[in-house]
Parts: structure tokens; sequence; C-alpha cells
């Protein structure tokens, strides 16, 4: 059973509120045109007389009918219990026509008052379907206001839950080569690779403890990338040339480790130990855009190296779609044996 809220209370105090005020506009208007109380009293039972079948009908619709019979697609019993309700509450017009014959008082009815009998019965019952239509449809338009937030809620939810189980697969691939990168310096220069722990230390903190926000400062994402980039070169030969600028002066707030893939890659597939290599890797950001490109000579991995999976790009495109969704430009070309990505999003 569905717990009552707030809400609903609210929801409930409105449409009452609403059916007073229909049902206290004439016996009020009555009541300010001739200040006559009784009047007023006489007005207000004429009112009650014509609406409170209406009334209880709107009510049995919303709250009865509609939610466990019409939802439920039970349609023949949602308009037999509508009719027999009717029916029930109008039980004044069966009532007069049946005992016609036996209330001596009463004058003998003449066509034209048949007719004006059957036509207010009948006005009767439109007005009271006409009411329960209206429930219908209100509860309808509730119900389906409902159903969508909790698809937009559950779909945030799974956004979240899509966007860390990305994050992670992030955090452990760099870090599974930046740990190779240390393991191969530690044999020719001991010092620089005590330096690289203290560097990878940093790394670490960063991404474990100041990336768990949706958004982190651009300038903390610009400085683990500059010590990135820093461990990655030291397994690089002088053959190797790498260029990086950083040129972003605004407060900007981005996702965290956004980037980072794209390096990641451009030091996989862009690095020969026997050919001249270069890797330019460029953040820049204008009064509301924020640009990262990165070239890098090619270097095709052959089947037996499975550490160009192509996973960071895949990761990187699906956060870019999940978090800056028709606000992101992805432009990405291999011309010279040179392979180029740039991303340009608008902030």
């Amino acid at each position: 059973m569905k717990k009552i809220e707030r809400k609903d209370l609210w929801l409930l105090l409105v449409q009452v509120a609403v059916w007073v005020i229909i049902m206290l506009a004439l016996p009020i208007a009555t009541y300010l045109s001739t200040q006559d109380f009784h009047a007023t009293k006489t007005s207000f039972f004429v009112v009650w007389g014509i609406m409170h079948s209406p009334f209880i009908i709107y009510f049995a619709n919303f709250y009865l009918f509609g939610p466990f019979l019409f939802f439920k697609r039970r349609f023949w019993l949602f308009g037999l219990c509508n009719l027999l309700a009717i029916v029930a509450l109008n039980s004044q017009f069966l009532m007069l026509w049946f005992a016609r014959d036996r209330i001596p008082e009463m004058p003998e009815m003449t066509p034209n008052m048949w007719i004006g009998f059957f036509s207010g019965f009948f006005m009767f019952l439109l007005l009271n379907c006409f009411v329960a239509a209206i429930a219908i449809g209100i509860r309808h338009f509730i119900r389906t206001r409902d159903i969508r937030q909790q698809l937009r809620d559950e779909k945030a939810k799974n956004t979240e839950a899509e966007l860390a189980w990305l994050k992670n697969q992030i955090n452990p691939h760099f870090l599974f080569n930046t740990l190779n990168n240390i393991s191969s310096l530690t044999q020719i220069d001991p010092d620089a690779a005590q330096d690289a722990i203290a560097q990878l230390s940093d790394l670490l903190r960063y991404a474990m403890y100041e990336t768990n926000k949706k958004t982190v400062p651009i300038q903390g994402e610009i400085e683990f990338m500059r010590n990135y980039i820093s461990l990655m070169k030291l397994r690089c030969n002088e053959k190797t040339e790498v260029n990086t600028t950083f040129d972003v002066q605004q407060n900007i707030e981005i996702a965290p480790l956004l980037f980072i893939s794209l390096i990641e890659n451009a030091f996989k597939h862009g690095v020969s130990s026997s050919r001249p290599s270069k890797i330019v890797i460029s953040l820049t950001a204008s009064e509301n855009e924020l640009i990262f490109t990165c070239d890098n000579t090619n270097y095709p991995k052959d089947d037996a190296d499975r550490s160009g999976s192509g996973i960071g790009l895949e990761n990187t495109r699906r956060r870019l779609d999940l978090m800056y969704a028709n606000r992101y430009e992805w432009q990405q070309s291999l011309e010279n044996d040179i392979y180029h990505v740039r991303i340009k999003l608008r902030m």
C-alpha cells in the first residue's frame, strides 16, 4: 500500500477547497445581494441538492474507481460501479417515478412535465459522467507526471552509477601504466624513481579524495595532468618530444579525470623507442569554452599488445555524453601519421 505523503494531503485539501468554493459561490452571492439569511440557506440547500452527487462521484473516481479499476484496465467494472453510484445518488428521480401513483397530493403529470422530468434526469446523468471524466483526467495527468518523475529519478541514479563505474575504470588503468614506468626507472635511476613514487602518491591522493564530486576545479585537474605527464615522460627516451600548454585563468569546474585517458593513449600509441616521436597537449579556455587538444605520432600496437585496447577513448566519449550532452564537440582524425583529437566544452 502506498504511503501517504504530504503532497497527497495537499492535493486532497486543494480539491476539497475547489468544491467548497463551487458550492458556496451562489449562497455567498445570494447573501451579498439580499442580506437575507433564510434565502441564503435556501440557496445553499438547492446547490447541495444539485452538487452533492457530482461531489461524491468526483472523489469516488479520483481515489477509488480510477486507481483500482480504470488504470488497471477493468473498464467494464469501472463503468458498472459508476452507473450504480450515479443511480444511487440520484435515486430521488426513481423514487418519484415509482411513487407517483401513491402520493395523493401529487398533481397529474402532463406530457410536458414528464419531458421535463426525464430531461432533468438525463442532464443529471450527463453532469455526473462529465465530473467522473474530469476526475479520471486529472488523476491520469498526475499519474503520468509522477511516472515521468520516477523515470527521471531512475535515469539520474543510473547515470551516477555509470559515471562512477567509468571513473573506476580509468583510475586502475593509469595506475597500472605508471607503476610499470616506475618499475623500469628503478633499474636506471633509483633517486629519480623515489621522486616519481612521491609524485605518484600525490596523484593517487588526488584521484582518491578529490575526485569524488561530480565536478572539480580546473586548476586541480591541470596540476594532476602535469604530474601525470611528468611521470609518463620518465619512460621516454631522447627521441620523444613532449610539449604542453595549459592556459586556463578562469575558475572553471569540470568532470574529474576527463582528459587523462586521452593523454594516456597519446603516450601508449604515440611513442616509439626507435623512431622520432612527438606529443603536443594543450588545454585553453575562453569566456565560456574549454578546449583540449592532443596530437601525437601514431605507432599502432599489434594484436599481441593489449595495452592499446581503446577502453579509455570509449569511456571518455561516454562520460562526455552523460555529463556534457549537447554541450561538447569531438573531433578525431589521423593524417600523415599524426593522430589528432580535439574536445570543445561549452561551460
